[in-house]
């Protein structure tokens, strides 16, 4: 979703991080935005009024009154005009005010006055970011319903190294879209997602495990996420930073994932299996390391618990399964057996034949079959493209209803 029609106020103070302003303007005009800046004073010594007009196509306020024309810059009407406000850089005074009410300048004026969600990124060093009177006016802001845009972690102006930096432009952008892509009809809708591999331990050091990196599984969760649903992520062990507004929880052994599962499953209104559990786990686990000894060992499995298999029954009404099906033959044969075996209301097929499918990879190729056995085939595409595909398909099963 691009930024198309939007009304976007961006509150600039006075940081030398305003600099990035001007990229964030750039980028938000590519998206098809319409952007009114509002400068503090003291912005002006970091950047001038003529580069952020010009970029944004609109000239740039500071004071109630133009005075060169004395022309009324209508805070009231700017507040009301706006379908977002973003306020980056906010400087640690700008905070302090907007949290006290201190309203002494236009730009603290308009945000009182706002009516529409308002987002802060804060730029300043990193002791000042640290100091507690800080963080409680960024607690402050939060409770009243604002936004925060969290500072990033890197080198800042004083030499020094810590968080501090102003989000880069390019993530405040990701943030401002996930923002409009909130979509009514998944709002109070709860989503429970697997992904990642399983590891089941044969000694302290040795493990069974798989090639699934658990890419298309956190994608599906931001994808949820971004749409205003509650997402709950049960994940086998990855190094994939956690999507913002997805509540992680941990596991490693296809038993810990079932049991996971297990607990949270009835409350959920859609479940996907998207986890690539290990089949089997050793029937004995070593407490020590195991040596080396023979030129064969032999290693006792059993089978662990089908988790999609064993949850499908207990599917209640209204609740939607979808499951995953990776086939290196019969592919369809296979993927149509399991839906209607495990109780899936979906499932989503790929193959390991299809280049650029699959374990490891950043993108995917699937096709997904629904328990009357219609067929929707898509081309290849990236995991996060494949994401939104598999969104759409359940928010216009969830429109139905």
């Amino acid at each position: 979703m691009d930024l198309k029609g939007k009304k976007i106020l961006l509150g600039v103070s006075g940081s030398i991080a305003a600099y990035k302003s001007a990229l964030l303007v750039r980028l938000l005009i590519k998206e098809g935005a319409e952007v009114q800046v509002i400068m503090t004073g003291s912005a002006h010594q970091f950047i001038t009024p003529l580069t952020l007009g010009t970029l944004s196509k609109r000239p740039v306020f500071t004071k109630f009154v133009q005075s060169e024309n004395g022309t009324w810059n209508n805070h009231v009407e700017l507040g009301l005009w706006a379908d977002i406000m973003i306020i980056a850089p906010a400087t640690a005074r700008t905070l302090a005010k907007c949290a006290t009410g201190n309203c002494d300048d236009l730009l603290t004026a308009v945000y009182l006055s706002a009516r529409c969600p308002v987002f802060f990124a804060p730029a300043m060093d990193v002791d000042m970011y640290r100091h507690p009177s800080t963080q409680k006016n960024i607690e402050t802001l939060l409770s009243y319903g604002n936004k925060l845009i969290e500072a990033e972690f890197g080198e800042l102006a004083s030499g020094l190294v810590g968080e501090g930096r102003l989000a880069e432009p390019e993530n405040i952008i990701s943030q401002i879209v996930s923002h409009f892509a909130k979509i009514p009809v998944a709002k109070n809708k709860k989503v429970l997602i697997t992904a990642g591999p399983t590891a089941e331990p044969i000694d302290p050091v040795r493990f069974i495990s798989n090639r699934s990196s658990g890419k298309m599984g956190y994608a599906i969760a931001k994808a949820f996420a971004d749409a205003g649903a509650e997402v709950r992520l049960i994940s086998g062990p990855t190094s994939l930073p956690v999507p913002n507004g997805v509540v992680l929880t941990k596991v490693k052994t296809a038993r810990q994932m079932y049991e996971a599962t297990q607990e949270y499953f009835s409350q959920y209104d859609l479940v996907i299996f998207s986890a690539a559990v290990a089949d089997y786990t050793p029937l004995h686990v070593a407490d020590q390391k195991i040596k080396k000894q023979g030129d064969q060992m032999k290693l006792e499995l059993v089978k662990t618990t089908d988790i999609a298999g064993t949850l499908g029954k207990e599917k209640r009404d209204g609740q939607l399964l979808v499951g995953f099906a990776l086939e290196t033959e019969h592919e369809m044969d296979y993927a149509l057996d399991k839906l209607q075996r495990k109780n899936f209301d979906y499932i989503i097929l790929n193959s390991l034949n299809d280049a650029g499918s699959g374990f490891a990879h950043d993108t995917n190729k699937i096709t997904v079959i629904d328990k009357s056995e219609n067929v929707y085939r898509f081309p290849l595409k990236s995991k996060q493209e494949v994401a939104q595909d598999i969104l759409n398909i359940i928010l216009t099963k969830w429109s139905e209803v």
